[in-house]
């Protein structure tokens, strides 16, 4: 009887003996300047992310543009807070001003909030990392300078490029997004 309740529990921990799956955090870019803008707080929402950038696996365009991923190659952190985080801390440098993600953390509502929809977050074959999709700038005062812009921007991934340089084409994308907004949206 003990065998068998011994086995269950050793196939268990035969299982999780295996190759541990490869995290790859995305590293911070620090922007070259600032950037002024019409807005003294700005609040980021969530970014929205389409279904395969929503996983932890790091999804790669192939030569026949599917999708594909390996679960033993994983972003160190959720994709949609993570990118909610990046956009965040980059809007912060660029403009010198509060910016914070969701839910707003301060007392007093901030002046403005920023919304981005995600179409496309993807490293392709053509050696870029791809982000394209949507934001809305929506001004929290009486001003009427709400927004919303279209964006496609990319970051160059190198041939053959592995996990850690899509993640910091990634991290370049992000960056241009945050100045894109700052520069286009938040004036």
């Amino acid at each position: 009887m003990m065998t068998r309740l011994l086995a269950p529990g050793l196939l268990l921990l035969l299982a999780a003996c295996g190759d541990p799956a490869l995290r790859y955090a995305v590293p911070q870019v620090t922007p070259a300047e600032r950037v002024s803008i019409g807005f003294s707080s700005v609040e980021v929402r969530d970014v929205e992310l389409p279904l395969y950038a929503q996983s932890e696996e790091i999804y790669v365009e192939d030569e026949t543009g599917a999708l594909v991923s390996s679960t033993d190659l994983l972003w160190a952190d959720d994709p949609s807070r993570a990118s909610t985080l990046e956009l965040a801390r980059a809007l912060s440098s660029l403009t010198g001003v509060v910016v914070a993600p969701e839910p707003w953390p301060f007392d007093l509502f901030p002046a403005a909030r920023v919304e981005v929809r995600v179409e496309e977050f993807v490293a392709s074959r053509a050696g870029a990392f791809r982000l394209s999709g949507q934001y809305f700038i929506a001004a929290l005062d009486e001003s009427g300078r709400d927004r919303a812009r279209l964006f496609e921007l990319s970051a160059p991934l190198p041939a053959e490029a592995g996990p850690a340089e899509i993640a910091a084409a990634r991290a370049a994308a992000m960056a241009q997004l945050a100045e894109t907004i700052a520069r286009d949206g938040l004036r």
